[in-house]
């Protein structure tokens, strides 16, 4: 009988276990009050070997918030080269403050072996799928997934319980989420939302199956 010494020394010795498939970069987007945020993360919870990716942002931290966790801030000037050199793979001014992904973001945990989970809005999704046409590497790790209540009644319910919003502005997220919605159909994934444990389970679904993709796997050794 072999001693924990001997295990131990048994274990060392075999090779580190072999990844079964490529990394995959997923793209959740959905409309206000669609429930994404929620989603991403309980999935991040769910699957330790994923990781979300970190925005730049030009605004100042908040209280709590630490650059190169919660984002990188950055100064304008900074961000403004960035830009111009085309090292975001999108970007966008939201009330006066700039926010961008990184392609290197990306491409460094991917190269890392990890997973990792966009949460964007639509308008985000397609400036991403259109940008990840000329990366070789994005295009092949991109899943895109598009989040919704089965009906702008469900989604109106969802943000009146929010409680945070007045009605004139419910009314316009209303206007703009029909929009949205509209551009299900340039997704690779329709996930209609029930409740969360049952989102969360779908999408798990997704991504065991994109893992078993053929194109995604590694040779088997027999």
């Amino acid at each position: 009988m072999k001693s924990k010494k001997q295990k131990s020394e048994v274990r060392s010795q075999q090779p580190a276990a072999k990844k079964n498939s490529a990394p995959l970069l997923i793209l959740i987007s959905a409309p206000s009050g669609g429930g994404k945020t929620t989603l991403c993360d309980l999935l991040l919870k769910s699957r330790r070997e994923m990781t979300r990716a970190i925005t730049c942002t030009t605004r100042p931290p908040r209280p709590g918030e630490k650059d190169g966790v919660d984002y990188y801030f950055l100064a304008a000037a900074d961000f403004l080269k960035r830009v111009q050199a085309g090292n975001f793979l999108e970007h966008a001014t939201v009330y006066g403050n700039s926010y961008g992904l990184l392609k290197s973001e990306l491409l460094g945990k991917l190269r890392a072996g990890k997973d990792v989970l966009l949460n964007v809005d639509v308008q985000g999704a397609a400036t991403i799928r259109a940008a990840a046409l000329a990366e070789p590497e994005l295009r092949a790790a991109l899943v895109t997934v598009f989040l919704t209540p089965a009906s702008l009644e469900i989604l109106e319910q969802r943000l009146k319980k929010r409680n945070s919003d007045a009605p004139a502005v419910i009314q316009k997220r209303l206007a703009v989420a029909k929009q949205e919605i509209s551009q299900w159909k340039n997704f690779d994934y329709l996930l209609i939302s029930t409740s969360k444990p049952e989102d969360l389970r779908r999408a798990l679904a997704i991504v065991e199956t994109e893992k078993m993709r053929v194109a995604r796997a590694s040779a088997p050794e027999f």
